[in-house]
C-alpha cells in the first residue's frame, strides 16, 4: 500500500491561512456553518468567501476544499465532479523541453501509452496520456531558475479513492527516473 493521501489541511498550515485570509480554518468553518454552507455547491462556497469576505480566489478555493473535507462533503483527492485525482511533483536539473521529453518517455514506458500530444514549446509544456478506462495521466513541466524545471504528474478521473495512495507511490517512482 502506498503513502496515505493527505487532506487539504496537510498542505497549508493554519498560520498561513490566517495570514492570507484574516481567519484560521476553524473560524472560517464556523462562519460557513452559520451561513448554511454545508448544503451549498463548491462554487457557491468559494464565491461567498470572495464576495462577502474579500478572500483571494486561490485562498477561497483552499478554504472551500478544506471545509468540504472537514464536513465529509468531499474526500481527500476528490474533485468537484466526484472523481478522484492524485498529483506529485519534483525539481530536476533539466530545461523544460528536455524535462518533458524525459518525463513523457518514462510515462510511455510505464503505461505503454503514447501521449496525445507532446507540447514542448509552450510556457508550461504538457503531455496528456489517455487510458482505456477513461482515466488520464497528465505530465506537466514548469520552468525554474538556473536551467531547472518542476516536473509533475497528475492521474485523473479515477472513479473512487481506493487507488490514490498506490498511484501516488508509482508516480513518485516515475519522477525519480527523470533527470
Amino acid at each position: 500500500m502506498g503513502i496515505p493521501v493527505g487532506s487539504n489541511a496537510d498542505g497549508v498550515g493554519d498560520d498561513a491561512v490566517r495570514e492570507a485570509t484574516g481567519r484560521d480554518r476553524a473560524e472560517w468553518f464556523a462562519l460557513l456553518d452559520q451561513a448554511g454552507a454545508a448544503v451549498w455547491k463548491h462554487k457557491d462556497i468559494a464565491s461567498w468567501l470572495v464576495t462577502e469576505h474579500g478572500v483571494d480566489g486561490w485562498w477561497a478555493q483552499g478554504v472551500t476544499v478544506g471545509y468540504e473535507q472537514a464536513r465529509g462533503i468531499r474526500q481527500p483527492g476528490q474533485r468537484q465532479d466526484g472523481t478522484f485525482e492524485a498529483s506529485v511533483s519534483r525539481t530536476v536539473a533539466l530545461d523544460t523541453a528536455d524535462a518533458l521529453r524525459a518525463l513523457a518517455a518514462v510515462v510511455t514506458a510505464e503505461l505503454d501509452v503514447e501521449p496525445l500530444a507532446l507540447n514542448v514549446t509552450a510556457k508550461h509544456p504538457t503531455a496528456r496520456f489517455p487510458l482505456d478506462s477513461g482515466e488520464y495521466v497528465l505530465a506537466t513541466v514548469s520552468p525554474l531558475a538556473n536551467g531547472r524545471s518542476s516536473i509533475g504528474l497528475t492521474w485523473g478521473k479515477m472513479p473512487d479513492g481506493s487507488r490514490l495512495a498506490d498511484v501516488k507511490t508509482s508516480m513518485r517512482q516515475w519522477l525519480q527516473a527523470v533527470g
